[in-house]
């Protein structure tokens, strides 16, 4: 599987559990830390934990990568590492603070997967 099939994927999985404005940035040309960058959020740190542990349970089954977590709903933002393609889970208002978007903003947005 690539890292373009692995990252849609998880958006199908975050999607299922209503996650909200998902985007993401093909950051293969601007970094060797992963090859995209999955961004989405949640209503809530409830939401959110909810988002990424779906995320994991599928990836539990799928056996698709070696991943780590990191974050935690009370810090209003979790990490899902799968290697290749880094899944960052937010409160709104802790994404607006980062602003991977922005902080990425050479990285190509596959707008095909983006959503508002």
């Amino acid at each position: 599987m690539t890292s373009k099939e692995k990252v849609l994927g998880m958006v199908e999985i975050c999607e299922d559990r209503k996650a909200q404005e998902i985007v993401v940035l093909d950051v293969r040309e601007v970094t060797l830390v992963a090859d995209y960058f999955l961004i989405c959020n949640g209503t809530s740190g409830t939401h959110m934990e909810a988002i990424s542990e779906h995320l994991v349970r599928h990836l539990k089954a799928e056996d698709d990568c070696d991943f780590h977590v990191e974050g935690s709903r009370a810090e209003g933002w979790i990490l899902v590492d799968c290697g290749d393609v880094l899944v960052h889970v937010f409160t709104l208002n802790q994404r607006r603070y980062y602003d991977l978007e922005r902080l990425w903003g050479d990285a190509e947005v596959l707008s095909d997967v983006t959503t508002a």
